[in-house]
């Protein structure tokens, strides 16, 4: 199933090579503003076009509203919303269709729907689909925005580099800076380094992973459910739809490990008249509900499976052991284009929490 959400209802459409991808979207209340340009912006924003170390593959990515919008408002009905894939090409696939591509979803795609699977691009395991989720967390953050939540995704490392983030820097601040270079890091200087490693990988053939963190202010102070629907369950959730995210982690996350209670636990203080806390190692999440604190997450994305090196695979016709070479246009590194997803889709399972919970109608 390509769905998610229990109030907020999102299902993902379409396949990398086909005529579209896009997004079906349920719950929206009637007569919620809707700003499309504004969705349109954040489609651009994944987009390749103007990123000199990204895939050729130039989609226009013009946003089409098929249904469920009207002047601006959402009419209660479906929304149903795509864009063209206008700039596929089918043959550099159709060459490997018997010979599955290492760290791809072929192989086990095509045990599961057979040979006749059109795994062309990927095909419905391809990030051309994370399309879908962008639109919807356009809408979602919408949604927030109109009570308060903010929230903002950058790049906090590639490679071997690891950027330092502004202490005490509100999203605003963040979000400009990391709008500011090619690979969406609010650190300058780590910015240029990380642009170097991408270059050095792509005239080796090669790609390289990354971090990308995200965090959101405004979430009011119990926001949540505990257990299987908490704040940590439902972003992880959605966060693992997208291709290539391997894992996450909230606040101190896995440093935990090494730290004592009396380190970890984030002493709890009044300032300004709100009970906030000292430091954040929790992330802004404790027992599933938002503390009032930022949520802070980070998620790993892998290295770019689609790299010009020979690779060891299998003809599966032939039954024999094999070497392939992919061509094509793939980016060295899907990270910088990834903020905008993870953006994405913390925003809509935040919106269906907070629907659920009564705190956006």
């Amino acid at each position: 199933m390509m769905e998610f959400g229990e109030r907020f209802r999102v299902a993902v459409f379409g396949s990398s090579h086909g005529p579209e991808v896009g997004v079906t979207i349920q719950g929206v209340p009637p007569g919620s503003e809707l700003d499309v340009p504004a969705i349109q912006a954040q489609l651009d924003r994944r987009r390749p076009v103007g990123r000199r170390l990204a895939t050729k593959r130039h989609e226009e990515d013009r946003l089409v509203v098929d249904s469920g919008v009207s002047d601006g408002r959402a009419t209660g009905d479906t929304i149903r919303a795509h864009v063209a894939n206008e700039d596929a090409r089918r043959e550099p696939y159709d060459r490997l269709k018997d010979t599955p591509r290492p760290g791809h979803a072929d192989y086990p795609a095509r045990v599961r729907y057979g040979p006749s699977a059109d795994l062309s691009g990927g095909g419905i395991f391809s990030g051309r689909m994370t399309v879908g989720l962008v639109i919807a967390g356009a809408i979602g953050r919408q949604m927030l925005g109109r009570r308060g939540i903010d929230l903002v995704a950058y790049t906090r490392s590639i490679g071997p580099v690891d950027a330092t983030i502004p202490e005490g820097a509100d999203l605003p601040t963040l979000r400009s800076l990391a709008a500011a270079n090619e690979v969406a890091s609010p650190d300058a200087r780590a910015a240029e380094r990380m642009e170097e490693a991408i270059s050095e990988a792509r005239r080796d053939g090669d790609s390289l992973g990354g971090v990308v963190e995200v965090r959101i202010d405004g979430l009011p102070v119990g926001l949540g459910e505990p257990f299987f629907d908490s704040i940590e369950s439902a972003i992880a959730h959605a966060v693992f739809a997208v291709p290539a995210v391997k894992g996450i982690e909230f606040g101190a996350g896995f440093r935990a490990a090494r730290m004592r209670g009396s380190e970890h636990n984030d002493a709890f203080e009044l300032r300004d008249g709100k009970v906030r806390t000292s430091t954040n190692h929790a992330g802004g999440i404790l027992g599933g509900l938002a503390t009032g604190m930022p949520v802070v997450f980070r998620a790993v994305v892998k290295p770019t499976s689609s790299i010009a090196k020979p690779q060891a695979t299998v003809d599966l016709v032939r039954q024999e052991n094999t070497t392939l070479r992919i061509t094509g246009r793939h980016d060295p590194c899907i990270v910088p284009r990834a903020v905008v997803v993870l953006e994405s889709v913390a925003a809509i399972a935040l919106t269906d929490l907070a629907m659920r919970g009564g705190y956006v109608p």
